[in-house]
């Protein structure tokens, strides 16, 4: 709980009656590789932060394996649409490498907002941030070459090729293995 604290400190500032409500409603999971950590058609009841470890968010679309987005140390990670609509999530989460998290209970998350509202405005801007992230992967799938991503995603993640497999990377960027290993060539 300590490297999350550091994080929400990073963030934005919170009282340490509001840091100790939201360490009460927070639990750690230990999850190995492979593991779901939501599923696909679960409704999203949790916000993850991630202490250790890498995470992808993915779907099928015709049976193909699609990967959205990578999260590592010190993101948070919800499936949004589930979790503030109530709807089953079309969309899981599963753990690339055995990972370190903490779940955070969204329901009781959400009634500390009216006792703490420094918790509200820290989760007002974790859920800005991502939102900004969603815009710019949209646009870079439609503005941007693959090549394009694939560096700005080594720039941002130097050490995503060490850790991800590529037929996530591939999937992620929106290519085949074998484009992303012709790119992969030429540098």
């Amino acid at each position: 709980m300590h490297q999350l604290l550091l994080q929400i400190k990073a963030i934005h500032p919170v009282t340490a009656e509001a840091e100790k409500a939201l360490v009460n409603i927070s639990r750690e999971v230990e999850l190995l590789k492979g593991e779901d950590v939501q599923r696909i058609g679960h409704t999203c009841k949790t916000i993850y932060f991630v202490q250790e470890g890498a995470l992808r968010v993915y779907y099928f679309k015709n049976d193909t394996d699609i990967t959205e987005s990578f999260e590592f140390e010190n993101s948070f990670v919800a499936r949004a649409e589930s979790l503030f609509t109530g709807k089953p999530s079309r969309k899981g989460i599963q753990a690339l490498e055995n990972v370190s998290l903490v779940a955070i209970h969204s329901q009781k998350l959400f009634q500390l907002f009216d006792q703490f509202p420094e918790l509200e405005r820290l989760f007002r801007k974790i859920i800005e941030s991502s939102y900004v992230n969603t815009v710019n992967r949209i646009e870079s799938l439609q503005f941007n070459t693959a090549e394009e991503r694939y560096n700005t995603l080594i720039r941002q993640a130097p050490d995503v090729i060490k850790r991800i497999p590529l037929k996530y990377i591939s999937s992620y960027l929106g290519i085949t293995q074998v484009s992303l290993s012709r790119i992969r060539g030429l540098k």
